[in-house]
């Protein structure tokens, strides 16, 4: 019934897509993002639905799309450079067999990062594309918050729809996303017109959220915890009493702790001490291996260069020596082929200085960017004016919240967040586009003033 349901669903949504071809954006942004051919197990899984929606998502485009408005932005020259050298430093990889494994989905995430944007034209496509990513990730954060809910959660073992730890399945990964989902979310829930805000729109709106805020507690994801703080310090910006929201969410944060299980607090203990826990001392070995590997290959070592690395680290480890004393010894550790845990680190080995460079630039210009569009369009009253700059603060909080996290985490390339990316290119394109008349338009003359012999000039 699994697979039949959702193939009737996946079959549908291509035959609307008949009448209405931008449908097969949102088809593939949906598949991308839920991976329904992992959910099921017979003919779904073995359909290419994910290669069907990707061509018939293009093909669309370029045969029945009005393409009215389309404009390419330089960010979307940045993410077609990137490209290219991933698949110079994938031609030249350290490991050219597994390089190849990632470059196959790695390359369809970028393209489709550099396409979406063309069909971004309107406020309803925008809409569209932004409540499919934020229904999509959350059922899959609507399945995670049920079971945490009911005490089904734990590190490594709060499985959701499949029982893998890859994607957007990973459990650091969701915790990230879901996060990040929650400004969008509220975006929706404000100015949405595919669902108009009222009390239903806006109870759904929160009860995601709240299934939001579960995730990093049913995973035990410390980066989930900080994605969480920073989203929090980030919507002080915008809240009008500031007092009352810090309040509250102390408030809340003090009545959910006899509700957390002690796995969740001696998981997130390590963030004190994480000198003596061994992830995270491994992650710092293989920081410093990294640094060390761009400087003797500037140009990068191409996907999955780190299976390459051996170091040897000292990790401390405490003994007791007797009543209430302990005793701190140092224990060579020695290890290999470990994955970089960064998103930084992963660009910077893969890809080199020159790809790091571009993946930071592409980044921050995104940020300011977003903070531009804010600035210029928070103060606008026109009626057609009011959703721009909070969709803008919006996308710069997800953005933020996903940099935080892939401090910690190998997902530079995260579909998700690079379609996130695509929308803040339209976004800008559009609001550019929409601002030249107000450049080109002439300025109005002053009204004709009569020269008295009072006013008028001495000759």
């Amino acid at each position: 019934m699994i697979d039949l349901g959702l193939f009737l669903f996946i079959a549908a949504f291509l035959a609307l897509g008949l009448r209405r071809p931008f449908l097969w954006v949102l088809t593939y942004i949906y598949i991308d993002t839920l991976a329904p051919q992992d959910i099921g197990w017979r003919f779904v899984a073995a359909l290419p639905v994910s290669l069907i929606a990707f061509c018939a998502a293009f093909g669309g485009w370029l045969l029945a799309d009005p393409k009215h408005g389309a404009r390419f932005a330089f960010r979307q020259w940045l993410l077609l450079i990137l490209l290219c050298w991933c698949a110079v430093t994938t031609a030249n990889a350290d490991f050219p067999i597994q390089a190849a494994m990632k470059w196959s989905w790695v390359w369809k995430a970028l393209v489709f990062a550099i396409f979406v944007p063309l069909t971004l034209t309107t406020r309803l496509r925008f809409e569209a594309v932004i409540l499919t990513m934020v229904l999509t990730a959350g059922a899959i954060v609507i399945d995670g918050g049920i079971k945490t809910a009911t005490g089904g959660g734990g590190y490594g073992v709060l499985y959701l729809f499949v029982q893998n730890n890859t994607g957007m399945y990973e459990s650091s990964t969701i915790a990230t996303v879901a996060i990040a989902l929650i400004p969008m979310i509220l975006w929706l829930a404000k100015h949405g017109t595919v669902f108009p805000p009222d009390w239903r729109v806006k109870a759904f709106a929160y009860a995601l959220i709240f299934s939001c805020v579960l995730i990093p507690i049913g995973t035990e994801a410390r980066t989930g915890l900080l994605c969480l703080g920073v989203l929090g310090l980030l919507m002080l910006r915008d809240v009008k009493r500031r007092f009352l929201y810090v309040g509250g969410a102390a408030l809340l944060g003090l009545m959910a702790l006899p509700f957390l299980p002690q796995s969740y607090y001696a998981r997130m203990s390590t963030l004190e001490s994480h000198e003596e826990d061994t992830s995270a001392s491994t992650r710092v070995a293989v920081w410093q291996w990294t640094i060390d590997y761009a400087n003797s290959h500037p140009m990068g070592g191409g996907f999955d260069a780190y299976r390459g690395n051996k170091f040897t680290y000292k990790l401390p480890v405490r003994t007791q020596s007797g009543g209430n004393t302990s005793a701190v010894e140092f224990e060579d550790h020695t290890d290999k082929a470990r994955a970089y845990h960064s998103a930084v680190f992963e660009m910077l080995g893969e890809q080199g200085w020159p790809g790091l460079g571009l993946w930071l630039w592409i980044h921050l210009l995104g940020l300011w960017q977003m903070e531009r569009i804010r600035r210029r369009w928070k103060n606008r009253t026109g009626e057609r004016e009011q959703w721009q700059a909070p969709l803008a603060g919006a996308l710069q909080f997800a953005q933020i919240v996903y940099l935080v996290g892939s401090l910690f985490q190998g997902i530079a390339y995260q579909p998700f967040i690079l379609t996130l990316l695509g929308v803040q290119c339209a976004l800008w394109s559009w609001c550019k586009l929409a601002d030249s008349p107000r450049r080109k338009r002439p300025r109005q003359a002053p009204p004709a003033v009569a020269v008295t012999a009072e006013a008028a000039p001495l000759r």
